[in-house]
């Protein structure tokens, strides 16, 4: 990303994680000469985030120290090896097992726990190997066999002291994994830890399982608060810090844009502004996307560039419903001046969505944003309550950046009252309604401006037609009354409706 940088320029002290979004949140890295807890249940990407941590230092020079009392040598190397990894010369893997004696039922010893001599054999063989290797890095992984060896909170306790004060002697930068199987209750290396990520999993009723994480503690650090949209990859672990729209306030010069049809620019009031929000509303088949799409062409024309960003159609019949309509999306797309994702909502985080979008209005200068629809953006988000909170985020965001942004919202129904799946008109700042109506035996379609708040738009309701020439838009429907109930009264004289016309 080439945004604004959030809360705080990367500091020389810290410690690069190698995972921009986990940079981000934590303020510019891991404060070096500390401890560090990563906690998460099986799964949830704790390995993952200990290598890149790992392979990081590697490319900076330093020595790096893995230590493993759960998964063999083996079981690491074909983990990295699964993401295109190779742990290099300059990370060292010790992988600790019990000694022989403890394993020889013959030798055993009756008079003490065998957890006794374990633990101190375990925590002998640790400081033996960072006294040998003196790295600058070390990840422990995992905690839980320390803490089934202690088999209480007290000796845990002075054991992870014990192993915090021997690592701040080398000014090593020390990772410790806990896979939260032996006690989730016990926060002991809380607040012992530096500072403490949570890594957490999970299950929706419908599409893949959700990752995220949190920043619990970070002493002396303003780190980035509250839960981060995580996916994990082919070539390793991803975060998406939670978008806050006012970290980036910019002087942004607003200007008033056509959609290139001198009627709908009238209802308008001139155009939409850039740095403005636009909701098209209306039921399903009136040509919600098409009205968006009429800005993406006339963006275009301008010589810009747009974006396009689809929930609910499949492109292949979304480029051949508009070339029926005299509009190419596939050339634009060839030459690089629409940039078409299609978003699979049941994949898809709302946190990765916002960085997709960021991406492109940051390092592509979009200027044109079109979400199709708001329908699709909330069914990637089922078990989740904070839609508004991210589209107001979102919104703002774009706003910042001067980009001219079009969503559309499908509602429920076809005439009269109807209901949508979330309300979000007092989000946008201009808010166009596409509504049918029944007249002379005929479905008719009529389009009216309800809000905006950036200038004087008419109040009138007009008639609009869709063929294959695109969106035509007649003169105001003064003659009638009740349009948007669906069933109007026509009061006036002469014949006001769009009359059909051949190709």
């Amino acid at each position: 990303m080439n945004s604004v940088e959030p809360i705080a320029t990367k500091a020389k002290s810290k410690a690069k994680s190698g995972i921009w979004g986990l940079d981000n949140i934590l303020s510019g890295g891991f404060s070096r000469g500390h401890v560090f807890l990563v906690e998460g249940a099986p799964g949830t990407g704790k390995t993952t985030v200990a290598l890149q941590f790992l392979m990081e230092g590697a490319r900076a020079g330093e020595k790096c120290l893995y230590i493993t009392l759960s998964e063999t040598e083996r079981e690491l190397r074909d983990g990295a090896a699964s993401h295109g990894w190779s742990l290099d010369d300059r990370i060292e893997v010790l992988e600790l097992l019990p000694p022989e004696s403890l394993l020889d039922s013959e030798q055993q010893q009756s008079l003490l726990y065998s957890s006794d001599l374990e633990l101190g054999e375990t925590t002998k063989q640790i400081f033996e190997a960072v006294d040998r290797a003196r790295p600058d890095r070390v990840v422990l992984d995992s905690l839980s066999e320390i803490r089934l060896l202690a088999q209480n909170s007290l000796r845990y306790r002075r054991q992870i002291l014990a192993i915090k004060h021997y690592f701040a002697k080398f000014n090593t930068t020390v990772m410790l994994l806990d896979d939260l199987t032996a006690d989730v209750a016990d926060k002991t290396v809380h607040s012992v830890a530096h500072g403490v990520l949570r890594l957490e999993e999970l299950a929706p009723a419908y599409g893949a399982e959700r990752r995220r994480a949190r920043v619990i503690k970070y002493r002396g650090v303003k780190f980035r608060g509250g839960h981060h949209d995580v996916t994990i990859t082919t070539g390793g672990l991803n975060v998406f810090p939670r978008l806050v729209a006012s970290e980036y306030r910019t002087n942004v010069q607003r200007r008033t844009v056509s959609s290139g049809i001198a009627e709908l620019d009238r209802l308008l009031g001139g155009g939409v502004e850039t740095g403005s929000s636009t909701l098209i509303l209306g039921p399903a088949g009136t040509g919600k996307s098409l009205a968006a799409i009429v800005f993406v062409v006339a963006a275009v024309k301008r010589g810009e560039r747009a974006a396009l960003f689809v929930f609910d159609e499949e492109l292949g019949l979304l480029f051949s419903r508009m070339k029926g309509l005299g509009i190419d999306l596939e050339a634009m797309q060839r030459s690089g001046e629409l940039f078409i994702e299609q978003v699979d909502a049941a994949e898809l985080t709302p946190g990765e969505f916002a960085h997709l979008v960021r991406r492109r209005v940051d390092e592509d200068r979009i200027k044109t944003v079109v979400i199709d629809s708001i329908n699709g953006y909330q069914a990637a988000m089922p078990e989740e309550n904070s839609l508004i909170l991210h589209m107001h985020e979102l919104l703002q965001y774009l706003n910042r950046r001067g980009a001219a942004t079009f969503m559309t919202v499908a509602q429920h129904g076809l005439v009269g009252d109807m209901k949508a799946p979330v309300d979000v008109t007092y989000l946008a700042d201009t808010v166009v309604l596409l509504r049918y109506f029944e007249a002379l035996g005929s479905v008719r379609r009529a389009i009216s401006i309800i809000k905006k708040r950036t200038g004087v738009h008419e109040s009138t309701i007009r008639e609009y037609r869709i063929d294959n020439r695109g969106l035509t838009i007649g003169e105001p429907l003064d003659g009638f009354q009740g349009v948007l109930r669906g069933v109007p009264v026509y009061v006036g004289e002469g014949q006001p409706l769009l009359q059909e016309r051949s190709a």
